[in-house]
């Protein structure tokens, strides 16, 4: 079973995330900051990492340079509401976007296709 960790600073968001990939099968780690997002990496293997951009304590373009740092095997979808970001991110070493709004078919689709 493939284990993701999502980072999100919204409650909601992790909500989603821990229901519909749980429900999928998946087991799911969440974290609401960087810092915590880290803690757990330390702890944890996983084999995806969902990242919120814009997170309060840190910059999600500079945590998805951060992990690709200290986790390089790892696949990291980047999450964002602006498009503009979300174009920087396969730049910086996202391997996929989704943008917010999205359908739980949409955010399924998309980690499946990094795990399979």
């Amino acid at each position: 079973m493939a284990t993701i960790l999502c980072i999100d600073d919204e409650a909601q968001a992790r909500t989603l995330f821990k229901v519909a990939l749980e429900d999928a099968g998946y087991c799911v780690l969440t974290a609401k900051s960087r810092t915590h997002g880290l803690c757990l990496l330390e702890q944890q293997q996983v084999d995806l990492i969902l990242v919120d951009i814009l997170i309060p304590d840190l910059d999600g373009l500079e945590l998805i340079l951060q992990l690709r740092k200290i986790r390089p095997r790892n696949k990291i979808i980047a999450i964002s509401g602006g498009a503009t970001y979300l174009d920087i991110t396969t730049h910086l070493g996202a391997n996929d976007t989704l943008q917010k709004p999205f359908s739980v078919p949409e955010l399924l689709a998309t980690v499946s296709s990094h795990l399979n």
